[in-house]
């Protein structure tokens, strides 16, 4: 009889469990459905493409390429248009200088709908951060990114640059071209590391640079979830061997990041590290993190340090990279300009040894360059916000609080009604007399407003350095058998690389600039 009991009592068990999930599920459909009623509702007064019943927009999003569709729907559709990932997770896509001011000038959070998928890599740091705690975040580490923090930095942003020179130059030797992407990221996360990090001297050892490997891996997997409805539910993600893999290559990311700041805290127990750190003006953001205390004596949570380290860690470099092979993709499509950049750094440098700060401030065109290579190709293509209170645009339409944004930042700086011929190369549109004239919110490759890209002057000034030092040292020609296919991970890659011909010009008394 105990067997047959128990049988029963197990068969039973099972019916209950099996009713109490199809319950929880039913629920959770209902509350979806709700919510995809309230977002549609929202954005009832904005026409948009047709969506599929299932996918919404994103198997034709997947299947044409994401840039160029919203390209075209921009073009379709003035100012904004309805966007579905699946049929639960709508935004309003907004490309429109008036529409961006009207949502970055506030301070509304991310969107969590798709930067939770970041949670379990980078944790709750400034990216993630909002209200009082993103705040002190901000103003704690914005002295890490000081006037005069930058300048201490010159002589890094040189030396990591001459070291990924003299790898070109080897590679240059045969006469083929080569993909540049991986030197250049490997090289801003040199230059990341010795100036925010604490490392010193020298070029990254192997578990950086399987760190490094290891972003690529994870903002692609970010980026298939983003696009990929069916795993934007955490259960279902977490069993699937795309979330596994995600997992594993968070825990490498961690363990890099853990051991960088193990290091840096058995070196602050060095007497004579301390008084150095005493003594220094402008602290590197690890420094802060570890040496900052409250009112009250308390020192920042470990997880809070670990957060914000992933978090520059990961944005500090992958950006910066991105960033710097499409400047460098440019100067070698459009040589005209790439002579003239040339030209400008060398009577700039003049008779001097080395660049001096103020010499960035100089290079007019070349940052016009750099600006509009980030026009056509914004480093980061596309961001969101939740509206945490309602807003009204510009043509009497508006959406309630809790309505999602995304800025396509990519249809942004391509919107005709504000950028003539907008696919054209054209750096004087950043002169003085063309900004002056134009929308605040019409250019944002470092989004913009109360939360805009804390380390954007960093980036620029490295990108700067970097840029008129290559351009000193080699002639860029694009190989044209091999031009990049745009694609947006994250931040803005190319399925098949950056591939360019170096052409080194033989001065060989400039490879030692800025290396004092």
């Amino acid at each position: 009889m105990v067997p047959i009991s128990l049988s029963l009592s197990l068969s039973c068990l099972g019916w209950w469990t099996s009713g109490l999930i199809l319950v929880l599920c039913f629920l959770k459909l209902i509350c979806l459905l709700v919510r995809r009623q309230s977002l549609a509702r929202a954005m009832d007064s904005f026409p948009g493409p047709p969506t599929h019943w299932f996918f919404g927009h994103a198997r034709e999003l997947q299947q044409t390429g994401s840039l160029d569709k919203m390209l075209s729907w921009a073009q379709q559709f003035p100012y904004a248009h309805q966007l579905w990932v699946g049929q639960f997770l709508g935004f309003l896509n907004i490309y429109d200088p008036d529409y961006a001011k009207a949502v970055y000038s506030r301070g509304d959070p991310k969107a969590l709908d798709v930067y939770n998928f970041f949670l379990q890599w980078i944790g709750k740091g400034l990216l993630l951060l909002h209200g009082p705690k993103w705040f002190q975040h901000r103003r704690l580490l914005t002295p890490g990114f000081h006037h005069d923090s930058l300048k201490s930095h010159l002589s890094v942003f040189a030396a990591c640059t001459h070291a990924m020179l003299d790898k070109w130059e080897e590679k240059a030797r045969d006469g083929k071209s080569f993909d540049i992407c991986y030197d250049v990221g490997h090289m801003t996360l040199n230059t990341l590391m010795q100036c925010s990090f604490g490392k010193r001297d020298g070029d990254l050892s192997q578990r950086d640079d399987h760190y490094h490997r290891t972003v690529a891996t994870l903002t692609l997997l970010v980026q298939e979830r983003i696009d990929s409805f069916q795993y934007h539910n955490d259960f279902i993600y977490w069993l699937t061997p795309h979330g596994r893999r995600f997992l594993r290559a968070c825990q490498v990311a961690h363990n890099h990041t853990a051991q960088v700041i193990k290091e840096r805290k058995a070196a602050l127990q060095d007497k004579e590290e301390q008084e150095k750190i005493k003594n220094q003006k402008n602290l590197d953001i690890l420094d802060i993190l570890l040496s900052v205390r409250d009112e009250k004596e308390i020192k920042l949570p470990d997880a809070d340090i670990q957060a914000e380290v992933d978090t520059f860690m990961f944005a500090g470099h992958d950006t910066t990279r991105s960033g710097l092979s499409w400047v460098l993709y440019c100067m070698a499509l459009y040589p005209e300009h790439q002579h003239r950049c040339r030209k400008e750094v060398r009577e700039i440098l003049g008779d001097q040894k080395s660049f001096q700060w103020e010499d960035l401030g100089k290079m007019t065109y070349l940052t016009m360059c750099v600006k509009e290579a980030f026009r056509l190709y914004p480093p980061v293509p596309q961001v969101y916000r939740q509206l945490s209170q309602p807003v009204s645009f510009i043509d009497g339409r508006s959406l309630p609080a809790g309505s999602l944004i995304s800025l396509n930042i990519y249809a942004l700086h391509r919107n005709s009604s504000v950028w003539p011929n907008p696919e054209v190369f054209d750096p004087m549109r950043f002169s003085r007399d063309d900004v002056s004239h134009r929308h605040p919110y019409a250019y944002m490759p470092f989004s913009a407003g109360p939360r805009n890209c804390i380390g954007q002057k960093f980036a620029m000034a490295e990108i700067k350095v970097a840029l008129a030092l290559c351009l000193l040292r080699f002639e860029l020609v694009p190989d044209f058998s091999q031009l990049p296919i745009k694609f947006p991970q994250l931040v803005l890659n190319s399925k098949n690389g950056i591939h360019l011909y170096l052409k080194p010009l033989g001065l060989s008394a400039e490879k030692g600039l800025c290396q004092e």
